[in-house]
């Protein structure tokens, strides 16, 4: 009588796992959903917000480098506050952290949009660092698959932040600062679908560890973990200058308004199926430097075609410049699993990577708008993101190698 029981309770188990594992990845869904959305909607809006405070487009540029810079700044320490506190528990509170961001940023002043950003960025530093370890220790046999939904969630709603912010801006009442703050709403659902992992959550997650010396293991060594990072900078240099100087570039070309903000969400709309098979592919290859070479070369084919193509074809360049940044994007992503050996380690080098990697990034939109005004063109600015996609290639093809950060063993070495 007692098998009987056994079995049954079994399948109960089973039946209440299935839940909370779908609740679960609805929770990755919506936390990726906000980790581009609050940023790439101010894109667009950029030329309306330096108007209405009166500012210089070198300080215009800082709105998207403030949060780079806070992502710099607190990534290293979100794994051991992972550690301490638990995944779970350091998400929600980055989402509670977000959506006061968002509104104090909505105020619509100069100090209250920058305090705001700084906000957000810390809060989207911990998403940024913890989602890829949170996937490796709960989906470690569906990585690629968890990274490619994460990472479609996460650029389909940053394409409709930038396509909707001048169209809301537009509305009664609303202008820039209130199209900035409709995120909150979002941020502020996902808290609320987030709660049952505070509920069910574990203790503090005990990373599994490949030896002693992986614990105390210094990343900043590994010539790996530096190619990551700088893969990972580079794309990110590349993309938070795009998304805030893009529109004006466009119409500058002849573009109205509202067509260069939906250009900007054509880029980031025609990455989805990138991001989503680009993880997927990376997870059943050992050696990645052969899919590095094709970022690489949309990449400075569609910056070219920006610089010298015609406007007839700005669509073309523009999915170009999109697929190129989605696809180092993904492929850092996927790296911070694959060079890794536990779920530990993978949030050391995500923590570094996107330490170093965003401060390298922070410099992209105020260089990019500070080289424009002393040039008063945008030829030098965008032939320097040649020169950056062409550092990106190279760093990539180191990233891309068969090992591990902590050893030289080709990584199908089981993790311990």
């Amino acid at each position: 009588m007692g098998i009987p029981h056994t079995t049954n309770q079994l399948e109960q188990t089973k039946l209440n796992i299935k839940p909370k594992i779908g609740l679960l990845i609805i929770g990755i869904i919506l936390i990726g959903a906000n980790l581009r959305a609050p940023l790439t909607s101010v894109g667009p809006l950029v030329a309306s917000i330096r108007d209405s405070l009166g500012i210089s487009n070198t300080l215009a540029g800082t709105i998207t480098t403030v949060p780079l810079l806070a992502f710099a700044f607190l990534s290293p320490f979100a794994p051991k506050l992972a550690r301490r506190f638990g995944m779970e528990f350091m998400l929600f509170i980055s989402l509670i952290l977000l959506t006061i961001g968002i509104a104090i940023r909505s105020f619509g002043g100069t100090e209250t949009l920058f305090v705001g950003t700084i906000l957000i960025g810390l809060s989207i530093a911990i998403g940024n660092v913890l989602l890829p370890s949170l996937i490796k220790h709960n989906f470690a046999q569906n990585i690629g698959m968890m990274t490619g939904i994460y990472a479609v969630s996460m650029n389909l709603c940053g394409a409709i932040g930038s396509g909707i912010s001048i169209p809301i801006s537009s509305l009664p009442g609303l202008g820039w600062a209130g199209a900035l703050g409709c995120w909150g709403i979002l941020s502020l659902l996902t808290i609320f679908i987030w709660l049952p992992q505070l509920l069910n959550s574990r203790k503090p997650i005990k990373y599994r560890k490949t030896a002693p010396k992986v614990e105390s293991i210094n990343l900043w060594r590994s010539k790996l973990a530096w190619n990551v990072t700088l893969f990972m900078g580079f794309q990110s240099f590349i993309f938070y200058t795009v998304i805030t100087w893009m529109p004006e570039i466009l119409e500058q070309k002849g573009l109205n308004t509202y067509d260069a903000g939906w250009m900007l969400s054509l880029m980031q709309l025609a990455v989805l199926p990138i991001t989503f098979l680009v993880p997927i592919i990376a997870g059943r290859l050992q050696d990645h430097r052969l899919l590095v070479v094709i970022p690489a070369v949309l990449l400075i084919g569609g910056l070219f075609g920006i610089l010298y193509g015609s406007t007839l074809l700005i669509p073309l360049w523009i999915i170009m410049v999109g697929i190129g940044v989605g696809f180092v994007f993904s492929l850092a992503m996927m790296f911070f699993s694959l060079r890794t050996q536990s779920t530990n380690e993978a949030a050391e080098l995500s923590g570094m990577a996107q330490s170093f990697g965003y401060l390298l990034s922070a410099v992209g939109p105020v260089l990019f708008g500070g080289l424009h005004d002393i040039t008063h063109s945008w030829k030098i600015p965008l032939l320097m993101l040649v020169l950056i996609s062409v550092l990106t290639f190279i760093a990539g093809m180191g990233a891309g190698k068969n090992q591990y950060v902590t050893s030289k063993k080709s990584s199908n070495v089981k993790e311990l």
